[in-house]
């Protein structure tokens, strides 16, 4: 997802490129969810960071130990709905609990079942799983928003349909909740296709594509997306809630046309 950033900022022209700014979390607010592990278990901590001094935390980051180095990485982080952070259960030394995130039975859906909901959000809108693992919250809404203003975009022009990518990324975190429940992150990949409705119509990229498509007409571009999600998950048979999501578009491809100019869809 960084490197995206990147990658789409060097596609733009120069004019148009902001200059970078260094940046960094404010500590004195950061809250920090560190687990207790055997000798032969996976470690990870999590924290509620701000990027504002003064401000309450808003993102959660995921810090996993990388086995080959013992060096400690970042591999996720997500922008939260509110300030208003799970209230994660920690024992009488300050110490959070991890539970099993993925084919974990205790909860009422694991890793897989929510990926596939967040997923669904974007394919149908919600219809198949996504209503029913998720109770309607900002995040679940919004991506059932992006659903129904991208599908319709083009009107009869064209159409847009998304779908689950190849997902690189299958590790999943998770924290024991004061409720029994459990604080879940992880991260998922899907595919936008927009494709023009009938020949003599062509999809002309904007600017933002530029590092992929680099300014030549296609009629049919697939977008890939790879973005880290977070959710509340309870103990029992109920619903679950997305608290938070972060996208990165990674790459976008299609079949270039080498004709002359023709309408834009």
């Amino acid at each position: 997802m960084s490197v995206s950033d990147y990658t789409e900022t060097e596609g733009l022209p120069k004019a148009d490129r902001k200059p970078y700014k260094p940046w960094s979390y404010d500590i004195s607010s950061a809250k920090l969810y560190i687990p207790r592990f055997a000798a032969d278990q996976s470690r990870f901590f999590a924290a509620a960071l701000s990027g504002v001094k003064g401000k309450d935390p808003s993102r959660i980051a995921v810090f996993a130990e990388q086995p080959k180095n013992k060096r400690w990485e970042m591999v996720s982080v997500v922008d939260l709905d509110s300030t208003t952070l799970p209230d994660i259960a920690l024992d009488s030394h300050g110490y959070a609990t991890a539970v099993v995130a993925t084919g974990n039975k205790q909860l009422a859906a694991d890793s897989d079942v929510l990926r596939t909901a967040v997923i669904d959000n974007f394919a149908t809108g919600g219809t198949n799983t996504g209503t029913k693992v998720f109770a309607p919250t900002t995040s679940s809404n919004q991506q059932i928003k992006v659903h129904d203003k991208t599908t319709r975009k083009f009107g009869k022009l064209g159409t847009t349909v998304f779908a689950g990518g190849t997902n690189r990324f299958k590790d999943g975190y998770a924290l024991k909740t004061s409720d029994g429940g459990a604080l879940l992150l992880f991260a998922h990949t899907h595919t936008q296709t927009d494709a023009v409705a009938h020949s003599g119509l062509q999809i002309n990229p904007d600017k933002d594509d530029n590092a992929w498509l680099h300014g030549i007409p296609r009629t049919l571009v697939t977008y890939t997306f790879v973005c880290a999600d977070a959710a509340t998950v309870p103990a029992k048979a109920a619903r679950s809630r997305l608290i938070g999501y972060t996208c990165a578009r990674t790459d976008a491809s299609g079949p270039p046309i080498v004709s002359a100019p023709t309408d834009r869809a």
